[in-house]
């Protein structure tokens, strides 16, 4: 696997191996496509973060499976993933734990003179389905639709697939609405299409008032006991790094590349979405929150999806407490 090294430090890299010793080294597997390759290129450009105690390894992963078997053969030391997955681990006697980074999750988008307005007009629709069965948006807007006396897993012809091949469906008129990760979707969004609802208007339908993340940082507890300075400072490097994105023009141009798009419309609406889904609050009230979601999926996915354990398993949320 290739490996990049970005060495954060008061020195030049050629004269920094006394120094860097003392740092804690932080691998961190990264998908090619992922917002978290952005927000760590705004790190490392970043001069008031070279005097702090870690380093970064990165090393490139092919997806998201990809990052969760390097994490569990300890080949990384972190990954950004969701606390599903860790609740599910911890039940079996792993230590894996989360704290959060992004709150932006999935989005049901249409054509934009699309008949759909509401999730109740899915009905007889054709619907594109980012993941499987499984995926967590799509057990939530069952749950939602049922609340209106909608059972949308018998009322809608079902497409499931990977994201990109989701938005070549509706663009070739195969279905008449997908429900698709929030940076597919937003694409979509560029290109006219309409948003009905996101991941966060779905739990709030269900009573979930709190913003819960939907995705986080997982590393190993024990890890992380023996380097919590070290963590905390790469944790408030990473935020500040992802508001200077979203606060600075500079800053955001910088990473442009990386968004793999030269439409200036499509860049703008990626860099909103992503920016909507920063952490402004994280605990307790969040958490529970969360705990209430694990149920709801737990129910939804017959124990498919988070195990057979009744409840979220304690220290699934990281305290450095």
């Amino acid at each position: 696997m290739k490996f990049n090294v970005f060495f954060i430090g008061l020195c030049l890299f050629a004269t920094c191996n006394s120094f860097a010793a003392e740092k804690t080294t932080i691998r961190i597997g990264v998908q090619a496509s992922g917002t978290l390759q952005w927000e760590l290129s705004a790190l490392q450009d970043d001069p008031q973060v070279k005097s702090a105690d870690f380093q970064l390894e990165i090393q490139n992963v092919a997806n998201a499976e990809a990052g969760k078997i390097a994490l569990q053969s300890g080949s990384v030391d972190m990954i950004v993933s969701d606390w599903i997955w860790v609740s599910s681990l911890r039940a079996t006697g792993a230590d894996f734990t989360f704290y959060p980074y992004s709150n932006t999750s999935g989005a049901l988008v249409v054509p934009e003179k699309s008949s759909i307005h509401s999730i109740k007009d899915l009905k007889g629709k054709r619907l594109g389905i980012a993941g499987g069965e499984l995926d967590k948006n799509w057990l939530l807007l069952q749950a939602m639709a049922q609340k209106e006396q909608l059972d949308l897993n018998a009322s809608v012809e079902k497409t499931f697939g990977a994201p990109p091949l989701i938005n070549e469906q509706i663009k070739q008129n195969r279905v008449d609405a997908v429900l698709n990760y929030w940076h597919f979707a937003a694409r979509l969004e560029a290109q006219g299409y309409r948003q009905i609802i996101d991941g966060r208007g779905i739990l709030k339908g269900l009573g979930i008032a709190e913003n819960v993340p939907s995705i986080g940082y997982v590393f190993k507890q024990s890890w992380a006991a023996n380097h919590k300075q070290a963590i905390n400072s790469f944790f408030k490097a990473s935020k500040q790094a992802k508001n200077r994105l979203c606060t600075s023009d500079e800053a955001w141009q910088k990473v442009i590349p990386l968004t793999q798009t030269d439409d200036l419309p499509t860049q703008t609406k990626l860099r909103q979405r992503y920016c909507e889904g920063g952490i402004e609050q994280w605990g307790e009230q969040e958490q529970q929150a969360a705990a209430r979601i694990y149920t709801m999926l737990r129910t939804l996915s017959n124990n498919q999806l988070t195990g057979k354990s009744e409840s979220l398993q304690p220290g699934t949320f990281w305290s450095d407490k």
